[in-house]
């Protein structure tokens, strides 16, 4: 059933495009089968069976994927999967064919439901916390479908903020229930609930926050109305008959488990009946229908918490009762109210007046629903609130508390339902009739469904009783209370009359409504939207007022404040053990004197950069300390991390200076002798803490090194080169997540860079894919270029067929004569296939000798610089014509194809393979998988080179250029130039 929603949603888009609107009804297909499957299943359900399946995911931490349906998981998945589908139908007529977004919004919505359905149906805390959030994220989309409204983004705002922060409450919830009872599942949480005790009680405190943000319940109402911003299927399916009820589940799911923990109890109780009565007494104030309903869903998910949370067998069948019945009745007013604003154009009750005769189709389904909701026979609304009055009516005074904080909620649903009939079809003194367009019946199909069976469920609630009664035996039956069913009569009881109470009082608030309306805007103090406002400026003002004072903008001061923090907090420690004490072997002061020279190499280049005033200066210091870490390492007879260590630090230094094109030539501020030997302290301090813990932490090993095995695991997968199997054999996961973060940072870097880049044609840089920048007829100017007032610039048109040209670099004709070397230009024709040749050596023989993808990599990407820095931007471009997020992209896909291969052919992610052949002429070869995982990494790292060099070097070649021609034009005015400053 996941698998087939969440393919559905990704074909959405597309039958969308194709069939329209109607592609609708094609989607609603997939959720109507996951009905008909749960109603397949509904008779075993019904005689206490449960359907599970899991699959063993971290064993050592308890944690699986499982699924898990019981009587309630049963009933929640028809409700989301059969709501779902008729809401879907229902889109078919509510949105034109024309509507912004509507493929992406059909794609979104069911993607909510494959959501919903693996929350109600997850087995284990995680993974429920995983669809919760996913819940949230696809609300956020629905909610802010309209994205060119202001207040329709601010909603899905409003509403992902309350339930993100919610949600993450409720995880750290969860993760102090699962470490506390020793497992994640939540079936064996429920059949063995751990003791009680304070971690416990904090982690139903925190699990009962996550669920009343998500419900929407006090203080967390507010981003329910605003939601209303949101299309009204939204309405009816997310804050009607899905979203809304996951907190509500929730609390139904471990209720069973802890319905005698008082913390959970009260909560459920007092947030529960406060909401009720705040959300009905809101409802009645309301002038939009859409509003009313959603004030009213407020006070009615305040009435389930509180059933459902109470504890006791009785109330836990009173509200799955009424967690059916709002379902159906609050899902068709919603459609029904969207109906009433496509017939008549809008929802103002003040602007409405006699649709009862006008629309009767309309009036009969909404009173149908209306009878539900304010709990009158023979709807199946008025039998759960019977089952609701009659579980608090044996109790003590806190049971008499919460029936009259019920009753009383009771009665304004009662009212605020006779203001929506009123409001909606009544026929109004100095209100002209409304003009009504007649709707479709495939357009009011749906509310009549749900409505029908709202009403239908009254008189057959025996037929249901069993399957509900087997959610409800679960939770103990409070001591001495009778055993209660879910009948439409129950007798003259005193429910009964309670019921009778609730329905005078009801419409005597309704016939009191003006002055009801006026007292609720004299005595609403608080105003819920306006908090939450105003908590929202004072915390950006907060972070503005810290982030002014923390964050300054200075370098140095940030890596010298991490550096004293390390200093301090890791080496009071070393200091306050003793760790000297302890007996420690020998230090060697080297293993051959030659090491002395690249050491003192770089502490004294580490001396110098302290006291050197210019950039570029400083740079080259700074790289020959990486060169003489590149010395120690090929002393130390590890050649594999000597040749890395040379070619990162080589482009490391060509990415420097090309960044330092645009920086003064010297640092602006001079470095003070009191600060200098300040960065001195500090970083003699962190070298011997760093020195001192690696000693240590050598010293203090008693078990045997892991490093004399790695030679055996080398050879068993065909290699003989330790370091390149280590990275794309042993720890391969790890070499993953390194070639996605340097796919990321390519990004970040090219996004910097191009961020004010206007649209252009599809190819290289600015839509140029060249192959020669000879121009057929050149200006006087140059071969291939403009003269700018004296000054030669690139031509912006180029053309692809190669034109008669004596150069050895073609893409040099666009560059001023004064940059040209011939003998650069020569040497780095001839070079540059050799140099790439040599990268394909390094990674075809990275696993028997040094080299690799990444040294490959870099090995090809310092050719594209030559080839650069000798022909310019539009050489790079006739060069490397393939986009760098292509080859970045390629090189991840190419990674994680192998990645999964390894389930495909019987074995694990990552699981490596190999094929030995007889090549003619060439004698044996051996290839495996982790040779087409490095080609991966070759071609990530030739793209993130290429998209250094078209970022940091062409893009600033064009910036150069443009202010060149600036300050030409400039100079003919008279005036100063602006130019175009770039941050690295």
């Amino acid at each position: 059933m996941l698998v087939a929603h969440f393919v559905a949603a990704t074909i959405a888009p597309l039958l969308i495009r194709r069939w329209g609107r109607n592609a609708f009804v094609a989607l609603a297909l997939v959720p109507g089968a996951a009905t008909v499957w749960a109603l397949l299943h509904a008779p075993a359900i019904a005689r206490g069976d449960a359907l599970s399946s899991s699959v063993v995911w971290a064993p050592q931490f308890s944690l699986r994927l499982g699924l898990y349906m019981d009587a309630l998981g049963l009933v929640m998945t028809l409700i989301a999967a059969g709501v779902g589908a008729l809401i879907l139908v229902y889109c078919a007529r509510y949105f034109e064919d024309s509507e912004p977004g509507l493929g992406r919004f059909a794609g979104v919505f069911v993607a909510f439901a494959a959501a919903m359905l693996g929350l109600v149906l997850a087995d284990d805390l995680i993974q429920l916390f995983v669809y919760w959030e996913l819940t949230t994220v696809f609300s956020y989309l629905l909610i802010g479908h309209s994205t060119e409204q202001k207040e329709s983004r601010r909603a899905a705002m409003t509403a992902l903020t309350v339930t993100t922060a919610g949600g993450l409450t409720m995880f750290v919830g969860m993760i102090m229930l699962g470490e506390t009872a020793g497992t994640y599942v939540v079936s064996e949480i429920v059949a063995d609930p751990p003791p009680a005790g304070a971690a416990l009680n904090v982690a139903l405190v925190l699990i009962m926050v996550g669920a009343m943000s998500k419900s929407a319940l006090f203080p967390f109402s507010l981003w329910l109305p605003a939601a209303m911003r949101a299309p009204t299927p939204v309405s009816g399916y997310l804050h009607a008959a899905a979203m809304v009820k996951a907190g509500v589940y929730l609390v139904a799911r471990l209720t069973p488990a802890f319905h005698d923990a008082a913390v959970w109890q009260s909560m459920a109780l007092v947030f529960g009946v406060l909401t009720m009565l705040l959300g009905g007494w809101r409802a009645l104030r309301q002038f939009d229908l859409k509003l009313l309903l959603a004030y009213g869903t407020v006070s009615q998910l305040g009435f389930l918490v509180a059933l459902f949370g109470a504890g006791t067998r009785a109330a836990a069948l009173a509200g799955i009762a009424m967690l059916v019945a709002h379902s159906l009745f609050k899902a068709a007013l919603f459609l029904v109210v969207g109906v009433i604003d496509h017939a008549t154009g809008t929802r103002d009750l003040r602007d409405l007046s006699g649709l009862r005769n006008a629309a009767p189709a309309v009036f009969w389904t909404a009173l149908a629903a209306l009878v539900s909701m304010a709990g009158l026979p023979p709807a199946i609304g008025f039998a759960a609130k019977e089952l609701a009055f009659g579980a608090f009516t044996d109790g003590g005074a806190a049971d008499t508390a919460v029936l009259l904080g019920l009753v009383a909620g009771s009665a304004l649903t009662v009212a605020y339902s006779i203001r929506f009939l009123w409001g909606a079809f009544g026929v109004k003194e100095n209100v002209p009739a409304t003009a009504v367009h007649a709707p479709g019946p495939l357009f009011l199909a749906p509310a009549v469904l749900l409505s029908g069976l709202g009403l239908a469920a009254g008189p057959f609630s025996g037929a249901i009783n069993p399957l509900l009664t087997v959610y409800a035996d679960t939770v103990p039956p409070a001591p001495g209370a009778a055993t209660t069913y879910l009948v439409l009569w129950h007798g003259f009881e005193f429910p009964l009359l309670l019921s009778a109470l609730c329905l005078g009082l009801g419409y005597v608030l309704f016939l009191l409504r003006g002055q009801v309306v006026r007292l609720g805007l004299r005595f609403a103090l608080v105003d819920p939207d306006r908090v939450y406002r105003r908590m929202l400026a004072a915390l950006e003002s907060i972070a503005l007022q810290l982030t002014g004072g923390t964050q300054r903008g200075s370098l140095p001061v940030y890596l010298g404040t991490i550096l004293v923090a390390m200093v301090v907090v890791c080496g009071w420690p070393i200091i306050s053990g003793r760790l000297w004490e302890l007996p420690a072997p020998p230090v060697r002061v080297w293993d051959t004197p030659v090491q002395l020279i690249p050491a003192v190499i770089i502490i004294l280049t580490c001396l110098f950069v302290l006291f050197v005033r210019r950039r570029l200066f400083a740079v080259v210091l700074v790289g020959m300390t990486g060169y003489g870490c590149a010395v120690l390492f090929f002393l130390q007879g590890a050649p594999d991390l000597a040749l890395t260590q040379f070619l990162v630090e080589t482009v490391s230094i060509v990415v420097f200076v090309l960044v330092l094109r645009r920086l003064p030539a010297r640092f602006s501020t001079p470095a003070l002798r009191g600060r200098r030997l300040w960065n001195v302290v500090i970083g003699v301090a962190t070298g011997a803490l760093v020195a001192s813990m690696t000693y240590f932490a050598l010293a203090g090993r008693q078990d045997e090194s892991v490093s004399p095995g790695f030679a055996d695991a080398a050879r068993e997968v065909g290699g003989d080169n330790i370091i390149a199997v280590l990275l794309v054999d042993v720890r391969a996961w790890d070499t993953m997540g390194e070639i996605s973060v340097l796919g990321a940072a390519a990004a970040g870097v090219a996004s910097l860079m191009f961020v004010r880049r206007k649209a252009q044609p599809r190819g290289g840089p600015h839509g140029l894919r060249p192959r020669s920048v000879t121009a057929p007829h050149a200006p006087p100017g140059g071969a291939g270029q403009i003269d700018l007032g004296g000054l030669r610039a690139a031509p912006r048109e180029l053309h692809v067929r190669p034109a008669p040209s004596r150069a050895w670099l073609t893409g040099a004709d666009a560059l001023p004569t004064e940059r040209r070397s011939v003998i650069f230009e020569v040497v780095s024709r001839f070079l540059f296939p050799v140099v790439m040749v040599i990268s394909v050596y390094l990674l075809l023989t990275g696993h028997s000798a040094v080299g690799g993808g990444f040294a490959g990599g870099i090995v090809a990407g310092l050719a594209l610089i030559v080839r650069y820095l000798a022909g310019g931007r539009f050489e790079l471009y006739a060069t490397a014509w393939v986009q760098p997020g292509a080859l970045i992209g390629a090189g991840l896909a190419l990674a994680t194809g192998v990645a999964l291969a390894g389930p495909l052919i019987g074995g694990d992610i990552l699981s490596g393979g190999s094929l030995d052949l007889h090549v003619p002429l060439m004698g044996d070869l051996h290839l495996t998988t982790s040779l087409v995982f490095d080609t991966g990494v070759y071609l990530l790292v030739i793209g993130l080179v290429l998209d250094i060099l078209r970022s940091l070097g062409a893009r600033i070649d064009e910036q150069i250029e443009r202010d060149a021609v600036h300050a030409a034009e400039a100079a003919r005015r008279g005036v100063e130039a602006p130019t175009e400053e770039v941050t690295p």
